[in-house]
């Protein structure tokens, strides 16, 4: 009796605390057990000082928080940014400044043009068009893929293309399933992002990476040089990722036949003209793609652009939408995560974490003069398509990596141009987070029309070996037949 008594009151004892531990899920421990490792990891390490270290583990540790748990991003991005800070790895002007990021402003520009599109209705007449042109949805996906694609050639920055894609692609989403939403989501700004190898003027990378090829080398790629190398690339890897991603989200099941019917008001549609507020949001269009398109010469950012055209579609009287419409069509929620989430990535730059990593890169290619060329080519692409890992800038990238390379080249007697060249298709790749491309943030967690994280590193574990394989055959068969040499 005495020992059933001692028995029921070490029970109860701890009884308390048992749902305390089984709230905890192996996934939770397994992701608790990973950042510690990393944080032991990161400290061990000499070569970085104090506000590095704190940089450096704050942004993994988002990467692994954004895949493994379903925390809110910017609520993980604002929490980690303020860690930094707290720790005094940073300023607090490293959270003030963030929201003054390029990106934020063409989000907000963005949004709110996005709006202008829906409300006038011109959005639901272009999507109305490709569906009457199509009798399954598999059509309508092919044809909108070459809609984004062929923006590569008319907008040079994938900022700018996204904007331009998301109102389109909002109301395209009436006729899917939430799962083929999910799709359309990761499905277009991909297309974006693997088009961008198409033409000289497909990224700010492309030009600041030729003009450092000038600059200390003497060289360079002409526009006709690239389109010959880029397009075809181009194709093939567009090609092969929308159908990659088609297999993730569209099942033969789900590949039904469209009707009119699954969009609002398709009879005065098809055969009314356009409205003034049509024409109007028409006209802007042109003349903000005109105004992205020669940005060289104005001077004015695509941001600043952007900010403009959304100003002037919320003036009063003789507006599209109203300033309250506007407001109310941007998600915060979004802005808050690209704004901090940006700051993660920048921060690694003024901690001096990027350069420590381009310096121990240097160091390890050095090791391959005298090297075979499919060793060279695979090394050089394996460092540029996973740098988008360390450094979510396309243009940080290619201003980090471009300079090294080329010296690169230079001590171990190779190409210059061929390895710029190769360099810069390869950072092109930035699928696996969000935060690697404006133009995968602009999708991302946005309404219905939206994906997991998940998501996307799991289509990223199948595409970036695709991507590389992709590039070497490239290499090996028609880039050198016409002319691109080691």
């Amino acid at each position: 009796m005495i020992t059933t008594t001692r028995i029921e009151k070490y029970h109860e004892k701890n009884r308390p605390l048992r749902p305390w531990i089984n709230h905890f899920s192996k996934k939770f421990i397994i992701i608790t057990c990973i950042i510690v490792f990393l944080l032991l990891a990161i400290f061990w390490n000499d070569a970085l000082d104090y506000r590095g270290k704190i940089s450096l583990f704050a942004f993994v540790s988002a990467m692994i928080l954004w895949v493994g748990t379903k925390i809110p991003a910017g609520l993980i991005a604002l929490s980690l940014l303020l860690f930094i800070i707290i720790l005094k790895a940073a300023s607090p002007d490293l959270l003030y400044s963030s929201l003054s990021e390029e990106v934020v402003w063409l989000m907000l520009g963005a949004f709110i043009i996005g709006e202008a599109v829906k409300q006038s209705g011109l959005a639901e007449r272009l999507i109305f068009t490709l569906v009457r042109k199509s009798n399954k949805k598999g059509q309508l996906l092919n044809g909108l893929g070459s809609i984004v694609f062929a923006l590569t050639f008319f907008i040079p920055s994938t900022s700018g293309r996204a904007a331009l894609s998301m109102p389109i692609i909002q109301q395209l989403g009436k006729t899917f399933s939430h799962k083929e939403k999910n799709g359309l989501a990761i499905l277009t700004p991909i297309i974006i992002l693997m088009s961008t190898s198409a033409t000289l003027i497909g990224a700010g990378s492309h030009i600041i990476g030729v003009s450092l090829l000038e600059s200390t080398m003497g060289q360079s790629i002409s526009y006709f040089e690239w389109f010959i190398w880029g397009v075809p690339f181009a194709m093939v890897i567009t090609l092969l990722s929308f159908f990659i991603i088609k297999g993730f989200f569209w099942s033969k099941e789900e590949s039904k036949p469209l009707t009119l019917s699954q969009l609002d008001d398709e009879k005065s549609l098809k055969n009314s003209p356009l409205s003034n507020k049509e024409k109007a949001t028409l006209a802007l269009i042109f003349i903000l793609v005109g105004g992205w398109v020669t940005e060289s010469i104005h001077g004015y950012d695509i941001a600043f652009v952007t900010m403009i055209g959304a100003t002037i579609v919320m003036m009063p009287t003789y507006g599209i939408i109203s300033w309250k419409q506007g407001m109310k069509s941007v998600s915060w929620n979004l802005i808050i995560f690209v704004a901090t989430a940006t700051a993660l990535g920048s921060v690694l730059v003024d901690t001096g974490v990027v350069a420590w990593i381009e310096k121990e890169l240097s160091q390890f290619l050095h090791l391959f003069k005298g090297a075979p060329d499919w060793l060279i080519v695979l090394t050089v692409l394996l460092i540029t398509v996973t740098s988008h890992l360390y450094i979510t800038s396309h243009t940080t990238r290619a201003l980090v990596f471009i300079p090294s390379l080329l010296i690169f080249s230079e001590s171990i007697g190779i190409n210059p141009s061929t390895v710029t060249f190769l360099s810069l298709i390869g950072m092109n790749y930035c699928v696996t987070f969000p935060v690697s491309s404006k133009a995968l943030l602009l999708f991302y967690e946005e309404g219905d029309l939206s994906y997991d994280a998940k998501q996307l590193l799991k289509i990223s574990i199948i595409l970036m070996p695709v991507y590389i394989l992709t590039m070497m055959i490239f290499y090996f068969t028609f880039w050198r037949w016409t002319g691109m040499q080691l």
